[in-house]
């Protein structure tokens, strides 16, 4: 902490005393407002310049301060806005604006009195009393503002894109289009329950620990339950705990709920991840592509109405574009990806820059080889059919081309936002795809699952045909809302310790 700072602290925690030897409690309990800032505004827009209106109570943090020798004019904020305040000593007698020395920009009051309009046009709250709700005691860093054509134009103070994600609690307070953002997301989840919710789809929760992980091909986080003295894991995927409840006489499920992968972090990687998983029984992947395309667009069409955000949001129009796996791969490669001997297939890795080519295994290796080539280079929402069998260990075969599967994944701007199978229900089947996933394990893979003998229990007693689908919340936002990082739509993103 530098010696400035410690000066700027010191000095919030004197005014702190002053409050108190003056009797004022400085942390309150409560406060009774009844209107918000931008609601003051508008219950004042009506009124001539001079014309006192009604009384009000607002309450927010100070983000302006101009004192003028008798009289202060500030600002005060909360979510919906901000507006003006106007102290003047004659009106407030002078022990009591004498306590106005003690206030920072940056402490949380409540401000009550009569609305009237400057002669600038500004709404204003004329203060006949004013309480202190909570002392800042630390500077947040609002930056420097300026008029610009009348304009009020913050510079940044807080620029350092590290330090934002850390302390995401004042890159909110001074920032307004962060909070607008992270709003945008919160209806746009809203958006995607009700669409669900409107077609029949149950919502439900399924376990985050768990005996076994799978659903997908990831390395989890692993922990111990002391009183059952038993290895648990941090789910992966909601899947394979989601078709039992199919199993059990649901039709249409689905759940919104943070999964964990125990992997690096990057632009479009966080270990902790927000995803949307649904099962539709007797459905395939060809009516899960239809369903993704209308949430998507009615997504975008949510977001495309808020403010802030709303102009960055692309005009999405079903159908997408449709590619096939397979062909897709063989065209970038010039020649049958599937029929590439494994020294080879590692030839090419290597000169792609897959990381650890030389040790992948085939299908990790067929798998990072296509996001070169082709899944980089996707911009436009495109749906990618029917991968290869190896990839797909929890998908139907391909109807004509047991070497292949009923799945798509679509991707935007070169990122995966959903992926989806006509789900597997033949419990042979999926044994068989188990046990090939457990002699990868045993191979080196840390990233195959085992045999889950649970669910191949429940697939016994009769899974219907179904469909399902996995989106990833946070990359769908970063998409549709033109973000580049996946730590800017996520609250509280995992960092290096401090």
């Amino acid at each position: 902490m530098s010696d400035d700072l410690n000066f700027v602290l010191q000095a919030r925690r004197e005014k702190l005393q002053q409050l108190l030897a003056r009797g004022v409690a400085p942390f309150a309990y409560r406060y009774e407002r009844t209107l918000t800032a931008a609601g003051a505004v508008a219950a004042g827009a009506a009124l001539a310049a001079g014309a006192e209106g009604p009384a009000v109570r607002v309450a927010g943090r100070l983000v302006a301060w101009r004192a003028h020798g008798k009289t202060i004019f500030a600002h005060l904020a909360d979510p919906s806005g901000r507006v003006q305040l106007y102290f003047r000593r004659d009106a407030l007698g002078d022990d009591t604006f004498a306590l106005l020395d003690a206030f920072d920009i940056g402490d949380i009051i409540g401000v009550e009195g009569p609305l009237f309009v400057t002669k600038t046009g500004e709404v204003t709250v004329r203060a006949t009393a004013f309480t202190m709700l909570a002392k800042s005691l630390r500077p947040l860093p609002f930056g420097k503002e300026e008029i610009v054509d009348g304009v009020a134009v913050r510079h940044a103070g807080f620029a350092d894109p590290e330090q934002r994600y850390r302390q995401r609690y004042a890159d909110l307070a001074v920032h307004p289009e962060t909070r607008a953002l992270f709003t945008a997301r919160t209806r746009m989840v809203s958006a995607l329950r009700a669409f669900l919710d409107a077609r029949g789809f149950l919502e439900v929760e399924t376990p985050v620990l768990q005996p076994l992980y799978g659903g997908a091909a990831a390395r989890p986080f692993v922990t111990k339950h002391n009183a059952l003295d038993a290895t648990l894991y941090l789910r992966i995927a909601d899947e394979l705990y989601l078709k039992r409840l199919i199993v059990g006489g649901f039709d249409a499920v689905y759940e919104i709920g943070h999964d964990f992968r125990n992997e690096g972090i990057d632009r479009t990687h966080n270990p902790e991840f927000t995803m949307l998983e649904w099962y539709q029984a007797y459905a395939d992947y060809g009516d899960t592509m239809t369903l993704v395309e209308r949430l998507l667009v009615h997504a975008a069409d949510t977001l495309r109405a808020l403010p802030v955000v709303g102009e960055r949001v692309p005009e999405l129009a079903a159908p997408f574009a449709r590619v096939q796996w397979v062909p897709a791969l063989n065209a970038a490669l010039g020649e049958d990806a599937l029929a590439i001997p494994d020294a080879a297939l590692k030839g090419i890795g290597e000169k792609l820059g897959v990381h650890a080519a030389a040790t992948l295994t085939r299908p990790k290796l067929l798998d990072e080889i296509f996001q070169a080539l082709v899944e980089s280079k996707l911009e436009a929402p495109t749906f990618v059919l029917d991968y290869p069998k190896e990839l797909s260990p929890l998908a139907k075969p391909k109807r004509g081309d047991a070497r292949l599967t009923e799945r798509f994944e679509l991707f935007a701007k070169g990122r995966e936002l959903a992926n989806a199978f006509s789900e597997l229900n033949d419990p042979l089947d999926q044994r068989e795809r188990f046990e090939a996933q457990a002699a990868l394990r045993a191979a080196g893979d840390a990233e195959a699952s085992g045999v889950d003998e649970d669910y191949l229990r429940a697939m016994e007693y009769g899974m219907p045909p179904m469909g399902g689908c996995g989106i990833g919340i946070d990359r769908l936002f970063m998409y549709l809302t033109d973000t580049a990082s996946i730590r800017d739509v996520i609250l509280f993103p995992t960092l290096r310790p401090e």
